[in-house]
């Protein structure tokens, strides 16, 4: 799939699963073993800008990423890494993605779909 812009709302994901996460300092975190749930940060590109996040930790040691807000261009076989403050917690390279933002305003009904001007404005007719 080629996009038709650089910020194309199928660029755009909010959740993502990656294999076993390597921990650093607890393998998992404490609170992550006990609520099953964890707010931190992630970031899957070096330099970009952390991004808060929840984990869901799954049985295989894997975890669900729901991201607060949808982060462009997550590519399987990157790695997901996690901070909680300054602390690096660990990292898990991507597996799996959910729907992305493209895909889940198809999903919506007709009333509730942008209306014509909003998607010219996202995809400029050619």
């Amino acid at each position: 799939f080629k996009a038709p812009s650089g910020d194309h709302p199928a660029l755009y994901r909010d959740l993502l699963r990656t294999n076993r996460v390597h921990w650093i300092a607890e393998e998992p975190p404490a609170e992550l073993v006990r609520e099953k749930m964890m707010e931190c940060h992630f970031r899957f590109r070096h330099q970009m800008a952390l991004v808060p996040c929840v984990l869901t930790l799954n049985q295989d040691g894997s975890v669900w990423v729901t991201l607060v807000k949808p982060a462009r261009a997550i590519t399987p076989g990157q790695f997901a890494v996690f901070y909680k403050g300054d602390e690096c917690l660990g990292s898990g390279k991507i597996l799996r993605m959910g729907p992305s933002v493209y895909t889940l305003q198809q999903g919506k009904t007709r009333e509730e779909s942008p209306k014509k001007e909003e998607i010219d404005k996202i995809e400029p007719a050619t």
